[in-house]
């Protein structure tokens, strides 16, 4: 099998974002008197997008409560998007390698479309993908697997060269019901169980470029 695109998750599979994540989730929090989280907590909270993640956070219901949450979480992470961000070891040569090998690359995040190309353009790795999908770039989000064939259908793939590599149950979900080739990033946000149905592991990022040129 000739791999067409790599399809990736953003955050906890790229970039490990959790301590300028902790740190929005914190201020929105003080800006209504609720204690902080650490980033554990926070970290159970990732992958969903930020409107779940604000939800769960205030333990609310309130639409009042939410979108005033939602506006200070966002106000927050935009101007701190990556004070503490950086990428996880061995990304930048996985993209390198990718692109050295003509495989085509989009990013399939939860995060919201602007937030995503802002954080992947101050780290500077936005040029390498050619496209970037959000939370809110289409009508359902992971684990639905309506972005991904949306963005198999822009690239002219079939399903069947296309890989989905992702840190939470919402990637690998999302890939299998796309019908597309799944690898499960065990360093991220979410658990080895949630990973249990991907088609592979990786441990690492040379895992990925292993997996991907021994591909058959």
């Amino acid at each position: 099998m000739t791999i067409g695109a790599v399809l990736f998750d953003l955050d906890g599979t790229l970039v490990d974002s959790l301590e300028d994540l902790t740190d929005a989730v914190n201020y929105m929090l003080a800006d209504v008197g609720q204690a902080a989280l650490g980033p554990s907590e926070v970290r159970q909270l990732v992958g969903k997008g930020a409107r779940n993640l604000v939800q769960r956070a205030l333990a609310t219901n309130s639409a009042e409560a939410l979108n005033r949450g939602l506006a200070a979480f966002t106000e927050f992470n935009t101007l701190h998007i990556t004070d503490k961000s950086r990428l996880y070891p061995g990304v930048l040569k996985l993209l390198q390698q990718l692109a050295a090998d003509g495989i085509r690359m989009a990013v399939i995040s939860n995060k919201n479309e602007a937030l995503s190309r802002l954080i992947l353009k101050a780290l500077e790795i936005d040029t390498y993908f050619d496209m970037i999908a959000g939370g809110d770039t289409f009508a359902e989000m992971k684990p639905s697997p309506l972005p991904l064939r949306r963005v198999i259908a822009t690239f002219n793939c079939s399903a069947r060269d296309v890989v989905m590599v992702g840190d939470s149950i919402n990637d690998i979900q999302a890939g299998n019901l796309a019908g597309i080739a799944t690898i499960g990033c065990t360093w991220g946000y979410g658990s080895r169980r949630e990973l249990s149905e991907a088609g592979f592991l990786a441990d690492s990022c040379s895992d990925i470029i292993t997996i991907l040129q021994s591909w058959d």
